[in-house]
């Protein structure tokens, strides 16, 4: 019996393989298909990237510094309010190559990684969870879970399982835990020239969130979108792609989680990263959020001890509640009137500073007095710290 099985090998699935392999349990982690594969979420990131991989990683998974970002109210001709520092503020990468690179390092940490092998059943017990498996006809996989050849369905069991499978996760639904607040449809592709800009572009035009356009270096460009369920993505990505004049290819689609359930943890189940809807509202990213949560479950779950599944449920809360609420406060701003938008953007816009991943950061003491002091003189460049 295995410590742990983790369900799903994206980067929260893969980080917390390695840290509860690193402390000495016992830890299986599944993949249903190809590590990686398929691309369904942007390779925008904050630089703290770098703390989760190893120094070697960085020249393979580097594709270009972002200074900044122009938002904007309507299409690209529209008037845009720039937001920059003289630093970076954040990196594109390699996702695909991020999701190999994280796996890699679970599996030289002791875990075993196994790919084509896909969670068809779940049940919780006393004192295990069994997991039923099938195994890919079409990938070469290690069958070691049973005696069976590709195609069949295995059999494993282990004393927790961590559902790291995504927004439709499979675990999520075997352990009978509330589904996250809303989920979003996302879809995004990309055009092959080449763009070394150092600035996303940000439209604030679809209905509830934002479109987004980001230079990959030598990798192209990427243009993407999210909304609402029963919005039409589809006619509003093209209009988006008609209004920059370009042809995209490797369209990607996939939903986005927005809002933590109530619950994430079972009687011997816990959810990490986009299974319990650890994201920025604001964004819908949540690869740092998801990897810091996966530390958070690697430090606090004993797998011989059930209870301690409460003492992550608190945890990851306290440490990144305050960000996603403050996360939702923004998101309402994409919904204001456009006037209103462009005051606020006009008044905000210029130098600044603010950690893409926390917005709390918009309030600290230094940034308060910034933005008082511009207040009282109607005048100067206000460093708010704030990015996208």
């Amino acid at each position: 019996m295995y410590d742990f099985v983790v369900v799903g090998v994206g980067p929260p699935g893969a980080r917390f393989a390695r840290r509860a392999a690193e402390a000495g349990y016992e830890v299986l982690a599944l993949e249903k298909g190809r590590v990686g594969r398929p691309l369904a979420c942007s390779g925008h990131v904050s630089t703290d990237i770098w703390d989760y991989v190893p120094e070697t990683a960085k020249q393979r998974l580097f594709q270009n510094r972002i200074y900044g970002a122009r938002f904007h109210t309507g299409g690209p001709d529209s008037r845009s309010y720039p937001f920059y520092k003289d630093s970076e503020v954040s990196n594109v990468i390699d996702r695909v190559e991020l999701d190999r690179t994280l796996a890699d390092c679970a599996r030289e940490a002791g875990a075993e990684v196994r790919e084509g092998h896909t969670v068809t059943g779940m049940t919780e017990h006393e004192d295990h969870v069994r997991l039923d498996v099938r195994l890919a006809d079409d990938l070469a996989v290690d069958a070691g879970l049973q005696d069976t050849d590709p195609g069949g369905t295995a059999q494993v069991t282990a004393r927790m399982v961590a559902g790291c499978d995504g927004p439709n996760s499979k675990v999520r639904s075997g352990a009978g835990l509330p589904e996250p607040d809303e989920l979003l449809h996302g879809v995004l592709a990309f055009e092959s020239e080449p763009d070394h800009g150092d600035r996303v572009d940000v439209h604030l035009t679809a209905p509830e969130f934002f479109a987004w356009r980001i230079p990959r270096g030598d990798a192209g460009t990427e243009y993407g979108l999210g909304a609402p369920p029963g919005t039409d993505v589809s006619a509003m990505f093209d209009r988006l792609t008609d209004e920059y004049d370009v042809t995209t290819a490797n369209v990607c689609s996939g939903v986005i989680p927005v809002g933590p359930p109530s619950e994430v943890t079972g009687r011997r189940t816990f959810l990490v990263g986009d299974a319990a809807a650890q994201t920025k509202p604001f964004t819908g990213g949540g690869i740092l959020y998801s990897m810091t949560a996966a530390d958070i479950a690697a430090a606090e779950i004993d797998p011989r001890e059930p209870a301690s599944l409460e003492r992550y449920e608190t945890a990851w809360r306290e440490d990144l509640s305050r960000e996603i609420q403050l996360g939702h406060w923004l998101r309402r701003c994409y919904s204001l009137p456009k006037p209103i938008q462009q005051f606020g953007l006009r008044t905000l816009s210029g130098e600044i500073g603010v950690h893409m991943d926390r917005p709390s950061t918009l309030f600290s003491r230094e940034q308060l007095k910034q933005l008082f002091s511009w207040t009282l003189t109607g005048s100067g460049t206000i460093d708010n710290r704030f990015a996208w």
